[in-house]
């Protein structure tokens, strides 16, 4: 029997997760535009930030496809939020340490793209063409470690919100 509670906070749970799913996807589109359009080379840790992005909003897209499973949707909101406070460590140390080196090579962004063979399977999205500080770029004033930064505590925030939700009851 559908509990109408059970419906509603599927519903919005799928919805959040879509929404992290979504603006995932949307970060890495501004940065690959920024990339190819506008001469913007990324360094191991904007590649490694990608990734991190892209995993999330496979994690989410997956679980918020209204499968109806609480379990699904717990699951994919925990590891939304593993996967998000990486990315926050991710961009805090491009922010701190990286974009203040000459060099980001044999880093672990470095070593880990490097060594996954994403760089050269799908150099156009997970190329590294930048040093650290080379890559530190602005965007209206911010850089763009701080607003990867924003987004991974944002997405974390909401993939906790979902966890954080009542156990909905069957009736």
């Amino acid at each position: 029997m559908n509990h109408p509670y059970l419906a509603m906070n599927l519903t919005q749970s799928d919805r959040i997760l879509r929404t992290i799913a979504g603006l995932c996807l949307s970060a890495v589109g501004i940065a690959l535009v920024s990339q190819h359009m506008f001469g913007m080379a990324p360094c191991a840790w904007c590649v490694l930030q990608r990734l991190i992005l892209l995993a999330i909003a496979a994690v989410c897209g997956l679980a918020g496809t209204g499968w109806g499973k609480v379990i699904v949707l717990r699951l994919g909101a925990a590891i939304a939020t593993i996967l998000s406070i990486c990315g926050v460590v991710a961009a805090w140390y491009q922010y701190s340490v990286a974009s203040n080196s000459f060099s980001c090579a044999q880093t672990f962004a470095d070593r880990f793209i490097a060594g996954s063979g994403l760089d050269a399977a799908v150099p156009w999205l997970f190329g590294i063409y930048a040093s650290c500080a080379d890559a530190r770029v602005e965007l209206l004033g911010i850089e763009y470690s701080i607003w990867g930064l924003i987004l991974f505590i944002v997405c974390a925030a909401l993939a906790l919100s979902v966890l954080a939700s009542r156990r909905p009851q069957q009736g």
